[in-house]
């Protein structure tokens, strides 16, 4: 961010932010490959601001305008989230549309492996992990104001065609393991079961903020891919990430001795999210494994797409995700069981 743009952002905030006041400096975050986001620092404290990236843009895509009313919604709810400020939709002011929230402070973790922590840290932290996930699919949508934030009708079904075109749309070249795999989920869509949540879209450690010194959640940040569909595809997120590979690349959990870690197998992560909202553990859950290493996949090949044109936050480690396409196809499969 510029000094030109600076200045017309503080001139915004001081119309639009109450108690604003400055000067106003920015730090541009070193994290995420979507929207770009800022620290602003400013007399009247520290605040945050995300926007849309430049260029052109996959249809629904970065939609910082749904972050916004979705935090808005859930404010004074169970679900932690911060306190959004303000909506800009005049891209003459930052050349994209943008919001303003409140900075929460806390600490990112961002591998599920919590290198340093201890065993009850570790324990304490997957527990949160379940408790929240539950609270945000147990909020009451109509009484917050989002019952139309989603479409009605089958999510699944819904929400491959949905990737499927995001993801021909941003293809550079053919990836074998994605088409057998779209292929696989387009023959095994389970039926409708009649739940319909909140869906957080991205629900990861690494999208949370946790207390400087404890194990609760402060904050879930990163709301650009919620809407209203099946809770299992948050649950059958988790665990797609835990199954990756460990280290800064993978984030995962594969190969490593979890008991020992203080961490919960795949199948009692499950349990304690279903014991938290009073349900049945789901069967056949490979299917919803399988589909969110596609939805993954696709989403990294958009990454690629975007540093292939130019326009990605971090063109260098897009291009180091993008690269891990084929292997979350091949992950998919293996979820589904066709390897």
């Amino acid at each position: 961010m510029d000094d030109r743009e600076l200045a017309r952002v503080g001139a915004w905030m001081a119309k639009n932010v109450p108690g604003f006041s400055g000067p106003l400096s920015a730090t541009k975050f070193d994290v995420g490959q979507s929207n770009p986001t800022y620290r602003l620092n400013a007399g009247s404290g520290a605040y945050v601001l995300r926007r849309k990236p430049h260029g052109d843009l996959l249809k629904s895509a970065h939609a910082v305008d749904r972050e916004f009313r979705v935090q808005a919604a859930l404010w004074q709810t169970e679900v932690p989230v911060p306190k959004v400020l303000a909506l800009c939709e005049d891209d003459s002011v930052l050349g994209a549309m943008f919001y303003v929230m409140e900075h929460v402070g806390g600490r990112n973790i961002d591998e599920p492996a919590m290198a340093g922590a201890s065993p009850e840290e570790r324990t304490g932290i997957a527990e949160e992990m379940a408790r929240v996930l539950a609270a945000i699919h147990s909020v009451d949508v109509e009484a917050v104001g989002l019952s139309d934030y989603g479409p009605p009708g089958d999510y699944y079904a819904r929400q491959l065609a949905r990737w499927t075109k995001q993801y021909r749309a941003s293809e550079t070249g053919t990836v074998s393991e994605m088409n057998r795999l779209l292929d696989w989920l387009g023959a095994n869509m389970p039926e409708e079961d009649g739940q319909r949540t909140l869906v957080h879209g991205d629900y990861r450690i690494d999208n949370m903020l946790f207390e400087a010194d404890g194990t609760g959640c402060r904050a879930v940040l990163d709301w650009e891919l919620s809407t209203l569909g099946h809770p299992y595809a948050d649950l059958a997120g988790v665990i797609m990430q835990w199954q990756l590979p460990p280290g800064p690349e993978g984030r995962g959990l594969d190969g490593l001795d979890r008991g020992e870690l203080g961490l919960p197998t795949d199948a009692e992560f499950v349990e304690m999210y279903c014991a938290e909202r009073g349900i049945a553990v789901p069967k056949a859950f490979g299917f919803y494994v399988a589909f969110a290493f596609f939805r993954m996949g696709a989403i990294l090949q958009g990454v690629k797409k975007r540093a292939l044109d130019g326009n990605a936050s971090n063109p260098e480690k897009a291009l180091r995700l993008g690269a891990f396409v084929p292997r979350f196809g091949y992950l998919g499969l293996r979820a589904a069981g066709d390897v």
